[in-house]
């Protein structure tokens, strides 16, 4: 080997996996799609550095944390629209979309077409237990009618979404299904999937334990699963069943199960994962109708969008050289507001009477401006002294949670006041702040300092400043209570909004 040679990686299961716990349900098919993806990665030859799992939101998102490498775990539905932007920035990356039926077909369903349309470099891997499992068992895209769940108590209504004649009719180049409980089968789907230059999309059939435990019984039950499942090999006919006795063939441009002692070899399918016809077919044989197609459905090569793009760049660039953003910026479509000149003529029109207007809004144009009401006008004439505001109650900055609240209960007030050494102004500890960070958070009140818990450097007013003032405050931070203060920062009062309602109603009593 040269100098100059790379050396190649070697690596193990082991590198691709994570030091985080994984936390799915017990008996979750997700551990199986987890060890068997870790177990392919190392067979790829790419390098960690260089693999991305991208996921949206739901119990198989979590998958990036497992993995050893980079990872982004984005919002609900949208893994395919990141995947696209890094896929497009970094064409060298192998980037890896794990999806469920929930995440990728409900809210992520137009990113999912769009990706797969554009053919765009990805592995996309949708795992369907046709149910919501994170958010505790509402019906998803893919349940079928009938389904009863938390969100569909007589039963679902909806026809479902077949994740694979979604993929083809958006012309994916990679189409393919396994299922959980078939380890070999799985590794050998998603490394087909990893040497595919386009966008591969991968079903994966999976119970949820919890909420949908039974939806692929038949399938996974090894016993039983060779006469459920027609295996898929290109060249080959499609024949199943643990004895091998049946078939799969036409009637007119209907798929139908045939016993082969009652069919000629000749009239069975022969798979052909490069015909888009036969893939819509195998895409419209849905268990338990059929057999379920499991392996690669269909597989074509066609030009991919990172590989397009980079051309066209290339090409803009060998013709008109390396772009200059600012150049573009400036280069048409500009134009300068100038002051404008004031001529006699354009005085002269500026003074002319208007004419053909409603007679009705020109004397409502000519109305003086109302006065503010006389609650507005008390609000903004009025100090907030006027509230005669409440004396505070304060504790030092090193006084304990414990004391603190014992002089909330005695003094049966929403909020103390903290000062520091030279009693200034430190924070403010109420009522929504015992609620929100002690209760049920600390067990020793003795122990903890108020300074940890107060809201530091709180806005504070002024006496002589108008009841308008504090009261938009409150309506902007939504504050329940505002601290007032000296000159010096040390604290004069304390008022609250309750004060200026029984401000107000004393006022309207005087009336």
């Amino acid at each position: 080997m040269s100098a100059s040679a790379t050396e190649e990686i070697t690596l193990t299961r082991k590198d691709f996996v994570s030091d985080q716990t994984v936390r799915w349900c017990p008996g979750c098919g997700d551990y199986s799609i987890l060890a068997q993806m870790q177990r392919v990665l190392p067979e790829t030859g790419v390098p960690k550095e260089k693999t991305v799992f991208i996921s949206g939101i739901g119990c198989s998102s979590r998958f990036p944390y497992y993995m050893n490498n980079y990872g982004i775990h984005t919002i609900h539905g949208r893994a395919p629209a990141l995947a696209t932007g890094l896929a497009v920035a970094n064409p060298d990356l192998s980037i890896w979309v794990i999806t469920g039926d929930g995440d990728g077909l409900s809210i992520g369903g137009n990113h999912l077409l769009h990706a797969i349309r554009r053919n765009v470099d990805l592995n996309i891997i949708l795992f369907n237990n046709r149910i919501y499992g994170l958010t505790k068992g509402q019906y998803s895209p893919t349940s079928r009618p009938g389904t009863v769940t938390k969100s569909s108590p007589m039963g679902s209504m909806e026809q479902p979404l077949n994740p694979i004649a979604v993929a083809l009719a958006a012309e994916a180049t990679y189409v393919a299904r396994s299922i959980d409980s078939h380890p070999q089968h799985l590794a050998e789907t998603l490394k087909r999937a990893s040497e595919h230059k386009g966008t591969a999309f991968v079903e994966i059939y999976q119970n949820c334990v919890i909420f949908n435990p039974n939806e692929w019984t038949e399938l996974s039950d090894r016993k039983n699963r060779d006469d459920s499942i027609l295996y898929l090999e290109h060249g080959k006919h499609m024949i199943f069943g643990k004895d091998r006795d049946r078939g799969i063939r036409l009637n007119g441009f209907t798929p139908e199960v045939v016993a082969l002692e009652e069919a000629d070899l000749d009239e069975i399918l022969v798979h052909d994962a490069t015909s888009r016809p036969l893939a819509s077919i195998l895409g419209s044989m849905e268990f338990p109708d059929y057999p379920a197609a499991m392996g690669v459905i269909r597989d074509v090569r066609k030009p991919d969008y990172t590989s397009e793009l980079m051309a066209q760049v290339q090409s803009a660039q060998e013709k008109k050289g390396a772009g200059d953003l600012d150049q573009l910026y400036l280069s048409a479509d500009l134009w300068t507001v100038e002051e404008r000149e004031i001529t006699a003529s354009a005085a002269a029109f500026d003074e002319m009477p208007v004419s053909g207007l409603d007679e009705e809004y020109i004397d409502e144009m000519d109305k003086p401006e109302e006065l503010l009401s006389e609650f507005q006008d008390l609000l903004v004439s009025s100090p907030l002294a006027a509230l005669a505001p409440n004396v505070p109650i304060t504790v030092g900055l090193h006084s304990s949670l414990a004391r603190t609240v014992r002089q909330m209960n005695r003094h049966n007030i929403g909020c103390v006041l903290v000062t520091d050494a030279e009693n200034r102004l430190a924070g403010i500890f109420t009522e929504w702040d015992v609620l929100m960070k002690v209760a049920g958070i600390v067990e020793d009140l003795s122990q903890r300092r108020i300074a940890d818990f107060m809201t530091p450097e709180p806005v504070a007013l002024k006496e002589e400043l108008p009841i308008a003032h504090a009261l938009n405050l409150m309506s902007i931070h939504g504050f329940r209570h505002l601290p007032l203060v000296d000159d010096n920062g040390q604290p004069t009062g304390i008022i609250s909004f309750r004060d200026v309602v029984g401000y107000l109603n004393e006022a309207l009593e005087e009336e």
